[in-house]
C-alpha cells in the first residue's frame, strides 16, 4: 500500500473524522467558546445569497453563534468557466429558493473581518470557495449540505431544517441523458443510484461518458481535490455506498475503461461497466491501468476479455466522448455529472431530484 493510498483512506476514515471532531468539541469546551458557523460570502454569488438568508435563522434554531466571512471569487483553477458557472448558479439557486421555499430575507448581519484576511483564513483551513460555511474543521457547500451540518448541531432525521429533496417515486416515462467522468467520484455517486432511479421512473437513461477535466486541460487544484474527497464521503454514507480505497484511474486507467465502454453501450452493458468500474476504482482499490484489475472489472460486468481487448484497440471512443463534451457545454455545462431532459440540463449528483421532476412536467 502507498504513501498516497494511506493518506486518501485517512482522509474518508469515518473513524479518524469521528475522533477529530470529539477533539475539536473537547478543545472548544476547554476555551469557554461558544459553538459558532462562519458563511464564507461573495456578495452576488448567488448561493452564498441563499445561505445568507437561512444561515442567521439556523444558527438561532440551533442556539449556536454565527458569523458572515465577506469573501471575493475563488481563482478560475478553482472555478473554470467562469461565465457557464455564473449563468448556472442563478438558476440552480433559484429552482433551490423555489424547491425550498425560502423567501427573501431582511436580515442584518455584520460581517467579520476583510477580504483578504478572511481568504487567507479559508485558504489555511482547506477550503478556496464562497456560499461555504465552516463549523469545527469541516465545510459545509451551500443549501444542499446543510442536514450534514444539523446532524453534526444535534438534529434527529426528523428534525431536519433542510432535509434533502427526494426524487419522485414515478413512473414518469420519458428519457434523460447523463454526462459523467469515470474519474469523477460525484459521477460515482450518480451513476450508482440513476440506473435504478430510471427504472422507477420507467424513463430510459442515456449514457454520455466525457474526459475528466485534467485531461481536458482543467486542472484541478489539490485543495480542491481534498475537499471533494471528503465530501463523496458524506454523500456516499448517506446513500450506503463504499468509498475511500482509491485507485486514480486518470490517464490509462480512464482510456482504457472509455474504450471499453464506447463498445460496451451499444451492446447493452454500458451500466453495468460503467458500475463495475466506478466499484472498483472509488471502493475497491484496483488499478484500472493494468490488465489484471481491468479485467475485473470487465468479466464482474459480464463482458468477456476479448471483447474488451478489441474494444482497447479501437481509437473510435475519442471522438465520441469529445462529442458528448460539445453537446455539454452546448448546454451551458463544463462539468460533470449533468442531466438533460429534454432541453433542461442540471449539474451535479444531487439534482437527480430535479431530473425526476422534469419527467413528471414532461410526462403531465
Amino acid at each position: 500500500m502507498t504513501a498516497r493510498t494511506l493518506f486518501v483512506q485517512g482522509l474518508t476514515s469515518r473513524r479518524v473524522r469521528d475522533l477529530a471532531r470529539i477533539a475539536r468539541a473537547a478543545a472548544r469546551m476547554a476555551s469557554g467558546k461558544r459553538k459558532t458557523l462562519k458563511l464564507f460570502y461573495e456578495e452576488g454569488e448567488p448561493y452564498s445569497e441563499l445561505l445568507l438568508d437561512v444561515m442567521p435563522g439556523l444558527a438561532r434554531a440551533y442556539n449556536v453563534g454565527f458569523e458572515l466571512r465577506p469573501v471575493g471569487p475563488p481563482e478560475t483553477s478553482a472555478a473554470p468557466e467562469p461565465e457557464m458557472l455564473a449563468a448556472w448558479s442563478r438558476r440552480d439557486a433559484d429552482a433551490l429558493r423555489q424547491a425550498y421555499r425560502i423567501p427573501r430575507s431582511l436580515y442584518s448581519v455584520e460581517s467579520v473581518g476583510e477580504l483578504d484576511e478572511n481568504a487567507r483564513w479559508r485558504q489555511a483551513h482547506g477550503h478556496y470557495g464562497s456560499g461555504m460555511v465552516w463549523f469545527e474543521g469541516e465545510w459545509y457547500w451551500g443549501i444542499d449540505r446543510l442536514h450534514h451540518l444539523e446532524r453534526r448541531l444535534g438534529a434527529r432525521e426528523g428534525e431536519l431544517v433542510f432535509t434533502p429533496l427526494a426524487e419522485p417515486e414515478g413512473p414518469t416515462g420519458g428519457s434523460f441523458d447523463v454526462f459523467f467522468s469515470l474519474r469523477s467520484p460525484y459521477s460515482y455517486i450518480a451513476m450508482m443510484r440513476a440506473p435504478e432511479l430510471a427504472k422507477r421512473w420507467q424513463a430510459e437513461l442515456v449514457l454520455k461518458p466525457v474526459l475528466p477535466m485534467v485531461m481536458r486541460s482543467l486542472p484541478v487544484p489539490r485543495q480542491k481535490q481534498f475537499y471533494i474527497v471528503r465530501d463523496v464521503k458524506r454523500e456516499a454514507e448517506r446513500y450506503g455506498l463504499p468509498f475511500g480505497k482509491i485507485s486514480d484511474p486518470v490517464g490509462a486507467g480512464v482510456e482504457r475503461g472509455l474504450a471499453i465502454l464506447h463498445q460496451a453501450i451499444p451492446d447493452g452493458k454500458g451500466i453495468a461497466f460503467t458500475q463495475s468500474f466506478y466499484t472498483a476504482v472509488w471502493s475497491e482499490g484496483v488499478d484500472a491501468a493494468r490488465d489484471s484489475g481491468l479485467r475485473k472489472i470487465v468479466e464482474r460486468a459480464g463482458i468477456d476479455w476479448s471483447f474488451a481487448e478489441a474494444a482497447m484497440a479501437d481509437e473510435s471512443w475519442r471522438q465520441a466522448v469529445d462529442a458528448n463534451r460539445q453537446e455539454m457545454f452546448a448546454l451551458g455545462h463544463w462539468g460533470v455529472p449533468t442531466f438533460r431532459v429534454a432541453k433542461r440540463a442540471a449539474f451535479g449528483q444531487d439534482r437527480l431530484w430535479q431530473v425526476g421532476r422534469w419527467l413528471e412536467e414532461s410526462a403531465a
